[in-house]
């Protein structure tokens, strides 16, 4: 059985870590390299690396939110693909996970 108090608890910490991780890299994206013909700034490349970093930050606080509206509609815990219950377990270490163990298995066959 699923402790969802526990579980909702651990995925707000989650959140609030995600969204201050988006503040940091929304901080450095603010200092633009320089893009002109003829320019080679070294910063692009760090520019860019931190838009790819915010990209999957931003992923990860949608899938956390997600996961927090399961919780919510009691839906939390559920494989999307079959319908039965995640193991509780899994769910520990992996807790936004929307597969089972044998669904994930075959996802990846």
């Amino acid at each position: 059985m699923i402790d969802l108090v526990s579980a909702k608890k651990r995925l707000q910490e989650q959140l609030k870590e995600a969204l201050k991780e988006l503040e940091q890299l929304d901080q450095r994206l603010q200092q633009k390299a320089e893009y002109g013909h003829g320019k080679g700034d070294p910063a692009i490349y760090e520019w860019e690396f931190t838009l790819a970093l915010r990209q999957q930050a931003q992923a990860r606080v949608e899938t956390i939110r997600q996961a927090l509206q399961k919780c919510e509609e009691g839906r939390y815990g559920i494989c999307e693909r079959c319908g039965a219950p995640i193991d509780p377990e899994r769910l520990e270490i992996l807790p936004l996970t929307t597969l089972c163990i044998n669904c994930a298995r075959a996802a990846r066959a």
